[in-house]
């Protein structure tokens, strides 16, 4: 028997099936999509089972061993890795790669033991008990079948031993997985009409188109995945969620596993890797019929998908745009839909504008909650102009904002602060030379974290001790400015000494289950203000909240990016919605120096198709998506003056081939040197153009042994960065 076996090395060289020789005695275990061990020059690695085959026309080694016993690539996500390679033009080993936890692989798999717990079955009942021990265990199986070996800590060990000797009891092994769900005693909510006409048409519609699901905060999204979920699994079929964020995980696992205990299964990054392989194993088990998750969820080896959802449709975390693929999760749903005939729900209080245009032209179907579930008003939002404000305060919060502040908490109420910068400051520079700290591997500033008083860079990790004195000229002039996360802390303390303020950003959840351990504290009264970034910017419910405050609405509409006004107005909607949820009328505070801006003017009065269609005429206007494609190409390596050169050369390469495109650049990129890595970008902007994909593949290639060049191809782009 010959095998093709697509080895684990992530290179364009090496991007093909080699054969191998399967020994005799492994033959009856060789399965399509199983990982092997096989030679591969003076290396062990791992490989890929894609074919198998009675001959070879090369000389041969042998595959040392099976890895994986079971299937762990089934045909289906055999075929989705060939899309994800011609779609993203990436190696077709990495499409594979990024759909498994690394505890499946064997080098991890050497070190992630599975959990067993053992229990013991009486196999003698006409068995004569010697010692009173030995009675108290043998009554414990009067009315039971097994007992766990907990159950009998209390009694002799010795007895235990002396009836599993003579044949009395049996020792059984059961696996322990790590992650437990429990059902509760959940209660299913009854829907409103218009909550109950979107679950009557995604479970009787048809599964040709995704549906858009645009629903205001509050209106109860969660509840209608839950009741759509429940009418698929009487059909017996499992369903996926995706969440775009790890803070909101936990708080849609805990509403899920009260009223579907075991039957779901958790896939994210905050899941130590033993317990990653645990949940992978349960959902291709089958023995987990509900996957929620983040990205990589999409991924879950499910057998008879009968619905899709994917949360906050619009947040760009669902696109792997860091590393190879640069797949975006929203394709990969649609995929696995079609493949199932499953329909695919994208939700969203703010739908990024490609899904509206969509739904728009009728690609996709648009289905609509606009009230909250309660009928509760949407909060007044309330636009404070710094340009006035700032004059008058000695802090970064306005007087209006402490004073409602203070309203709230005398209530016994709660308020959310949010600002989506963290740290103490943004930079420190001397105020006698102007010099400014920089990080050596990145031509970005460090940013000063006074809590443990180091400066850190947040794009490679380096990190250093806060100077005395100006490196440059070594005056004791330095002065820390801009502000992050940290500092606001610091500020609430000083303006409200009794107020409990819990700070949640990157740095205070670092460690395992801080998310969960937050939530849980905030939502049960332990704090009165949660001042985070992002992270409380998007899904989390609680009652008590009456106030937000954004600290800058601006922080986002800075950046250089042509989705900055579209990402403002949505961070903004999703963290105003977080007030007046419940009984209670919510208010939201905005301090922005931009108040006459339409991303912010358009909050006011949470008017989504009013932001919608101003932001399409400046897209269309710039030939911006929806209205055209982009593809990104970065340009990458050591030597700046050889790759500068050498990106000349690849820009008169698509100036000549590529006739229906736009190309922008070369251009040196917003941050030119991250991690001792030079940087520049080329923009691609096109309707058709046919040859692309070829002409792109060409470029690939001819740097494939360039070790000075790296090239990284990022279709429909979320930054260009």
């Amino acid at each position: 028997m010959v095998v093709g076996v697509l080895v684990e090395i992530s290179s364009q060289n090496l991007d093909k099936v080699f054969d191998y020789l399967v020994p005799k005695e492994l033959e009856n275990s060789i399965k399509i999509g199983i990982r092997v061990l096989v030679p591969f020059g003076k290396q062990k690695l791992e490989g890929f089972v894609l074919e198998i085959k009675d001959s070879s026309e090369v000389e041969l080694k042998e595959i040392y061993s099976i890895v994986d016993y079971d299937v762990v690539l089934d045909e289906e996500l055999l075929l989705l890795g060939k899309q994800i390679q011609k779609e993203t033009l990436s190696t077709l080993i990495s499409a594979y790669q990024v759909m498994l936890p690394k505890a499946l692989k064997a080098k991890a798999g050497s070190v992630v033991k599975k959990k067993f717990h053992t229990f013991y079955r009486l196999q003698k009942n006409d068995y004569v008990a010697t010692s009173s021990s030995q009675k108290k265990i043998l009554e414990k199986f009067l009315d039971r079948e097994e007992i766990s070996r907990e159950e009998l800590t209390s009694i002799s060990s010795a007895s235990v031993s002396t009836l599993v000797s003579k044949g009395v009891l049996q020792v059984i092994q059961k696996e322990d997985y790590r992650m437990k769900y429990e059902a509760s005693q959940d209660v299913k909510k009854v829907l409103t009409p218009s909550q109950q006409k979107v679950v009557d048409t995604v479970i009787h519609g048809s599964s040709l188109r995704p549906y858009l699901l645009f629903g205001v905060t509050g209106s109860g999204k969660t509840e209608v995945y839950m009741h759509i979920i429940e009418e698929v699994l009487k059909n017996h079929k499992t369903a996926i969620l995706l969440v775009p964020e790890i803070s909101l995980t936990p708080q849609m696992i805990e509403q899920f596993s009260s009223r579907f205990g075991n039957q779901i299964a958790a896939l994210h990054s905050a899941l130590s890797e033993g317990e990653k392989y645990d949940e992978w194993r349960r959902i291709a088990r089958g023995e987990a019929n509900i996957v929620i998750g983040a990205r990589s969820a999409i991924f879950a080896p499910l057998k008879n998908i009968g619905i899709i959802i994917m949360d906050e449709e619009h947040s760009d975390s669902y696109k792997q745009g860091d590393k190879s693929p640069r797949y975006h999760a929203r394709d990969i749903a649609i995929w696995r839909g079609r493949y199932h005939q499953a329909p695919v729900i994208l939700g969203s209080a703010t739908p990024s504008l490609e899904s509206m245009a969509r739904a728009q032209k009728g690609v996709y179907q648009l289905l609509m909650l606009k009230d909250r579930v309660n009928g509760k008003q949407l909060p007044v939002v309330e636009i404070i102009d710094m340009n006035q404000e700032a004059r008058k305060s000695t802090t970064h919060l306005t007087p209006v904002l402490i004073k409602e502040m203070k309203n709230v908490i005398q209530k016994e109420e709660q308020v959310i602060l949010f600002l989506n910068r963290r740290g103490f400051s943004t930079f420190v520079t001397c105020k006698n030379c102007a010099e400014t700290i920089k990080c050596p591997n990145c031509d970005i500033t460090l940013t000063y974290h006074k809590s443990n008083g180091m400066l850190r860079c947040h794009y490679c990790g380096y990190a250093t001790v806060l100077p005395k004195v100006c490196p440059h000229c070594k005056e004791d002039a330095l002065s820390d400015l801009g502000v992050g996360t940290e500092k606001i802390e610091e500020e609430l303390h000083k303006i409200l000494p009794s107020a409990r303020v819990l700070r949640m950003d990157v740095d205070t959840t670092s460690r395992k289950g801080s998310h969960k351990k937050m939530i849980h504290a905030f939502r049960n009264h332990e704090y009165d203000i949660l001042l985070g970034t992002q992270i409380v910017a998007k899904g989390l419910d609680f009652p008590d909240v009456t106030l937000v405050g954004v600290i800058n609405a601006d922080t986002s509409l800075n950046i250089p990016d042509f989705r900055s006004s579209e990402n403002t107005y949505s961070l903004l909607c999703q963290v105003a919605g977080r007030s007046g949820r419940s009984t209670k009328s919510g208010k939201v505070l905005i301090q922005t120096f931009n108040p006459n801006h339409y991303a912010i003017s358009f909050v006011k009065n949470h008017d989504y198709l009013g932001f919608y269609q101003e932001e399409m005429q400046v897209r269309r206007k710039l030939g911006y998506p929806p209205f055209y494609y982009l593809c990104f190409v970065k340009i990458s390596g050591k030597d700046s003056k050889y790759l500068l050169s050498e990106t000349s050369k690849i820009k008169r390469s698509l100036d000549r081939n590529l006739t229906h495109t736009t190309i922008l650049g070369p251009t040196s990129l917003a941050i030119f040197k991250v991690n001792n890595i030079y940087r520049y970008g080329i923009i691609l902007k096109y309707k058709k153009e046919d040859n692309l994909k070829e002409v792109l593949s060409k470029v690939i290639h001819h740097y494939k042994t360039n070790h000075r060049v790296r090239i990284d191809i990022d279709f429909n782009p979320s930054h260009f960065s």
